[in-house]
């Protein structure tokens, strides 16, 4: 298991390689990228920033509940943090299970669980230079 945060580009490749196991029949890679648009405002960047301690222990305890639930053999959270560009990846979660719908279904509980309770903000930007933070409901 490897849980992350990061100020440089998220290598999706490498998680994908390491989330790969003989007793794994399906890998399942998120991806959450930075949006142009979000509802009707262009977004210039975002900028995410954590309580890095306090994010980590949260990012674990989501991983092993996870897989504990899930039968997850292998799995990776990654997480940038600064300022961001769209179409930059800003998280990426890769899981390895013996089956495919439990491979999905971990991907997502995990990202719910993750915008839900991780103390992680994003500040959206947009070219008037207004600009919004939003917090998770922790």
């Amino acid at each position: 298991m490897r849980i992350k945060l990061t100020n440089e580009p998220i290598v999706h490749h490498d998680m994908v390689e390491n989330c790969r196991c003989k007793s794994a029949g399906a890998i399942v890679l998120f991806l959450g990228t930075v949006r142009e648009i979000t509802g009707n405002e262009q977004t210039l960047s975002l900028e995410y920033e954590a309580f890095a301690p306090l994010a980590e222990k949260t990012l674990i305890e989501i991983a092993e509940q996870a897989k504990s639930k899930w039968g997850i053999q292998k799995l990776e959270i990654i997480h940038r943090l600064g300022i961001l560009q769209p179409g930059e990846t800003s998280i990426a979660v890769c899981v390895s299970t013996p089956h495919r719908a439990d491979a999905f279904a971990a991907c997502q509980q995990i990202m719910d669980k993750i915008k839900e309770v991780v103390p992680i903000w994003k500040k959206e930007t947009s070219p008037k230079g207004v600009s919004n933070w939003i917090h998770p409901k922790i």
